[in-house]
């Protein structure tokens, strides 16, 4: 049943401003005028601050130029593309991205690790290996790797191989990975022999599961970024990280007597179930064509779902299937998160292809009230090469230590940062491995933040070469 206008503007006048709707993450900007204040705090401050205060101190740098972090923090190197090996004796491949960690086996932590590799694997130094009967496509680079990591050993295996620019996607309730093809190269084009754009299952626990890769249609083709999946709904709500014109952020229902599970995915028809698209609202009932037009933290919008004509794209890309007014878009829809009841959703940035510009927002989408909330909003960052600033969200988690932790890919200097429940931000680390020259430096993106099962370690990705860092410290409670 739709969410009608009406009924959101009576849903608005009861709530008032709306600003507390759901989720917990409050107002952010760091831009000049910013919206709230941020904590990027300098090396004078006293040590008492650092304890009782937000965040926890300034970034040390690295005599090894790898990663700065606060005092008392410590990384290790779990694994580095051309430096490691898989079990298989392969190097390492390159261009972590999306990640998510899992319980292993006596103690072990598990990770699914995405290599967002595109094209032709003539054009990487390290793709992702070819091994038997864990390939979808022959000619394609990227794909997945697992990596089981304990306190004295690493090992790292092929979960899938033979897929394309595997970005964020998105861990499952049933202990599962969803890894995302950031791409609509069919056979025949960019030298790909099968259809790409699809979204696949990898078990991080059973290496059988993984044999015969086989692609779920039923969720679309189209330049897939990330996936969440709501434990309550069956539903699944991706984005799409696209242009031309800007991308959309979907839901699947499944079909009617359909139970979630281990492999169960990959056994639907491809018509199976129901895509859409969504489509917003304001509270006087105006529809809102894209999600740049939102300036103000709490800005809250109601949300229909409009199906999806082919969702397999068969001719004419999901994305350009509307005309104008059928449905909301959005510039750089990237990383998603499951928590607090809903789905938190990062645009990463938006400039002249959208109605109005910034350089990051952060939504929380309610599927009980069906409401989309604006939590973060960064202004166009006006000294990329400063370290002062954060702009272009991409990956994102939950922390369990209260609001959200973020990954920065942005121009000039890359940060992991965090963001307070009251909306307040604070450095956790910033990548000081320089990939360009000294004369034009240039500093990779992070990505694929996430939390071991415990808590007690912050996993990341410095996206190019490739490196994965597990990170260790004095962890606390932020206040808001």
């Amino acid at each position: 049943m739709s969410l009608t206008r009406r009924d959101f503007a009576r849903q608005s006048a009861l709530a008032g401003a709306g600003v507390a709707l759901a989720g917990s993450v409050g107002a952010l900007a760091t831009a000049p005028n910013a919206l709230a204040s941020t904590e990027t705090e300098s090396a004078s401050e006293s040590s008492d601050d650092t304890r009782h205060g937000v965040g926890y101190g300034p970034l040390l740098p690295d005599p090894d130029g790898i990663l700065a972090l606060p005092a008392g923090f410590s990384y290790r190197i779990i694994t580095h593309s051309g430096r490691t090996r898989l079990e298989s004796g392969e190097f390492t491949p390159s261009n972590h991205d999306g990640t998510s960690t899992f319980d292993g086996p006596r103690g072990a932590t598990l990770l699914v690790n995405n290599h967002e590799l595109k094209g032709p694997r003539a054009n990487w130094k390290y793709p992702v290996p070819l091994t038997e009967g864990l390939v979808y496509d022959p000619a394609a680079s990227g794909g997945c790797t697992v990596v089981e990591v304990r306190r004295d050993h690493v090992a790292e295996w092929v979960g899938i191989a033979g897929t394309s620019t595997n970005c964020a996607g998105g861990n499952t309730p049933w202990g599962t990975w969803l890894t995302c093809e950031e791409t609509e190269d069919k056979a025949g084009q960019n030298g790909m022999t099968k259809d790409h754009g699809y979204v696949f299952e990898v078990d991080p626990e059973d290496r059988r599961a993984n044999r015969d890769p086989r692609p779920v249609r039923a969720l679309g083709r189209y330049a897939h970024e990330a996936v969440v999946v709501d434990p309550g709904r069956g539903h699944l709500h991706l984005t799409e990280d696209a242009s031309g014109p800007n991308g959309l952020l979907y839901r699947w229902t499944p079909p009617e007597g359909f139970r979630h599970g281990r492999g169960r995915l990959r056994t639907l028809a491809d018509d199976a179930g129901v895509l859409q698209a969504f489509k917003c609202f304001d509270s006087g009932g105006r529809f809102v064509d894209d999600l740049s037009r939102a300036t103000r933290i709490g800005t809250v919008y109601g949300v229909d779902w409009i199906d999806v004509p082919d969702r397999d794209a068969k001719t004419v890309s999901v994305r350009r299937q509307f005309g104008a007014g059928e449905i909301t878009r959005a510039r750089k829809l990237e990383g998603m998160w499951w928590g607090d009841g809903g789905a938190y959703i990062v645009s990463s940035y938006a400039r002249e292809e959208s109605p109005l510009q910034h350089d990051g927002q952060v939504w929380f989408y309610d599927p009980k009230r069906r409401t989309l909330t604006l939590k973060v909003l960064l202004g166009v960052n006006p000294d990329p090469a400063g370290d002062g600033n954060f702009d272009g969200p991409d990956n994102i988690t939950v922390s369990p230590y209260g609001g959200l932790v973020i990954a920065e890919d942005g121009e000039g200097v890359q940060h992991l940062f965090g963001a307070t429940d009251g909306g307040r931000t604070y450095p956790i680390a910033r990548n000081e491995l320089n990939i360009g020259t000294e004369a034009k430096p240039e500093y990779s993106e992070f990505t694929g933040v996430t939390f071991s099962p415990d808590g007690r370690t912050l996993f990341a990705n410095i996206q190019e070469p490739g490196i994965m860092l597990a990170i260790t410290g004095p962890w606390k409670r932020q206040r808001r």
